[in-house]
């Protein structure tokens, strides 16, 4: 179905709005919402319908739905005074009132063929989830081996980064001696999850370990041991904590997979795990190295919705360090993030690109929601979480903002990005005058990695509150040399506080440490 108005096209079908047979960008969720009030434009849409059929009944603040309808209002060249086609009906909700034509697919003139639906690079890695062992000697116990073996195969599947074999192939395992190898080769595999769970009274130990079937060896392994006052929730928390850490573990392996192949032969996911692994390092010449693989990837497979995703939030990781200029990359990094959420709108890292480029725009609202997206398609996904804190710090929410870089941290402890996690949780404490503790962790970030921009600013802003001149004129080197471009101008033009205050103790922090 088509909706006609003015000089504009609304199709539900390609999901494109058009205006004079030109294109108008709208990020996806702004297309739900228009579409869905144009549809339902007989009567009065309240709050309560929107999050209900735009967000799924997740929490919204008011803040972001206004931004939403401004954004379809401005699409539309309407806006919040005029109100020409998107009314607000005070204390009811709002309605679309411009007068529309439907037009249904029969029609429209034959269409040409629709574009073949974006994917990963063949190449890409399976993985197989198999039933964890009940080491208890209880058969009665047999539910909670496979409940963990399940929950970590939704789990991981959420992540879309590799083909996760079903819960029906992988279980007819159980209970059999059979040598991984072997099961890869059936089931079509690269990687196996297996482990064990041993009961006993009101203590669980689980173990767990990722497999590389075609080498034979265990890329990743671990133990927990657990209290099951609540089994659910020491079932959701171990699931959580395998499924985080599973995922950088196979990015590292397919990296090094990748870098064993002949330079000619390298396909559109090789070039994207090369170009993880210089994203993850965090350095000027890594942010340039990834970029350009990315570039490669992209030029292979111009629908590689995650190889644009990366290649947006690679891009706004470079602006928030003074690498690049926010004016020079902003244009490309958006249209790479809408074009990652057309590719694939359920994947948790476009919606994450997406929301760092709305953030480094100065668009919070905007930038929080598409966070929370990714947050609730994975809710594993560590760097969205820590995207999230940051967002949250630079809103004026810290005490959220801590809670969620805590929340990282803990999803994943060996997250080659848990420096920058610890470092938004110092600036948040930062922001709450709570200095001392600002500087601990932002130590404990420079411990984890001993070039990072944003660790050494905590560190010189918070030395510089509490009055430590040589802290201070220690972490300002230090910054210097990571961040060459670092100035006070720089500062109070290119980063993107909702309040003035927040901004002002920042710049009155780096006074007192001795920047100009």
């Amino acid at each position: 179905m088509r909706f006609v108005f003015e000089n504009n096209v609304l199709d539900g079908d390609l999901r494109e709005l058009t205006c004079g047979g030109a294109a108008v960008p709208l990020q996806p969720q702004v297309f739900d919402l228009l579409l869905y009030l144009v549809a339902q434009r007989a009567r009065v849409v309240s709050k309560d319908d929107l999050i209900s059929e735009i967000w799924s009944d997740r929490i919204v603040s008011d803040s972001a739905l206004n931004s939403r309808i401004n954004a379809a209002r401005k699409a539309l060249g309407d806006d919040g005074a005029t109100q020409r086609l998107i009314k607000t009906i005070p204390r009811k909700g709002f309605r679309f009132v411009g007068d529309v034509r439907e037009e249904s697919a029969g029609m429209l003139a034959p269409a040409e063929p629709a574009p073949a639906p974006a994917r990963i690079a063949a190449d890409r890695p399976g993985i197989a989830v198999l039933a964890f062992e009940n080491m208890s000697g209880d058969p009665a116990q047999e539910y909670f081996g496979d409940g963990i073996s399940e929950d970590i195969l939704t789990a991981l599947s959420k992540q879309r980064w590799f083909m996760v074999i079903a819960r029906n192939s992988s279980f007819t395992y159980k209970g059999r001696a059979v040598h991984i190898r072997q099961i890869a080769e059936e089931l079509g595999v690269r990687y196996i999850v297996e482990g064990s769970v041993r009961k006993a009274d009101n203590r669980v130990r689980i173990t767990a370990q990722l497999n590389d079937a075609t080498t034979g060896g265990h890329l990743w392994a671990e133990r927990y041991d657990r209290e099951l006052v609540d089994v659910f929730a020491v079932q959701d928390e171990i699931t959580n904590a395998i499924a985080a850490a599973i995922e950088p573990q196979i990015h590292a392996a397919e990296n090094f997979r990748s870098h064993r192949k002949p330079p000619a032969s390298l396909d559109a996911w090789d070039l994207l795990m090369r170009a993880l692994s210089h994203y993850w390092r965090v350095t000027r010449q890594d942010h340039g190295a990834a970029q350009a693989l990315l570039e490669r990837a992209i030029a292979i497979d111009p629908d590689y919705g995650q190889a644009l995703a990366v290649l947006a939030a690679n891009h706004m990781f470079g602006v928030h360090l003074g690498w690049v200029e926010l004016a020079a990359v902003a244009p490309v990094a958006e249209a790479a993030a809408l074009a990652a959420v057309r590719c694939d709108h359920e994947d948790a890292w476009a919606h994450a690109a997406l929301g760092s480029v709305c953030f480094s725009t100065r668009r919070l609202a905007d930038a929080l929601s598409e966070f929370e997206q990714a947050l609730a398609l994975n809710p594993n996904f560590s760097l969205a979480q820590g995207y999230y804190a940051l967002a949250l710090s630079y809103a004026g929410r810290s005490a959220e903002s801590f809670e969620a870089a805590q929340r990282a941290i803990r999803l994943s402890p060996r997250d080659p990005s848990l420096a920058i996690y610890h470092g938004i949780a110092g600036y948040a404490r930062f922001t709450e005058r709570r200095y001392l503790e600002a500087i601990a962790l932002a130590r404990e970030a420079i411990r984890h990695r001993g070039d990072l921009t944003g660790a050494y600013r905590v560190l010189a802003v918070s030395a510089g509150m509490t009055g430590d001149s040589l802290l201070a004129e220690t972490a300002l080197g230090e910054l210097r040399r990571t961040q060459p471009n670092i100035s006070l101008h720089w500062i109070a033009t290119q980063l993107p506080w909702a309040n003035e205050a927040d901004r002002d103790h920042y710049l009155e922090g780096f006074r007192r440490a001795g920047l100009r």
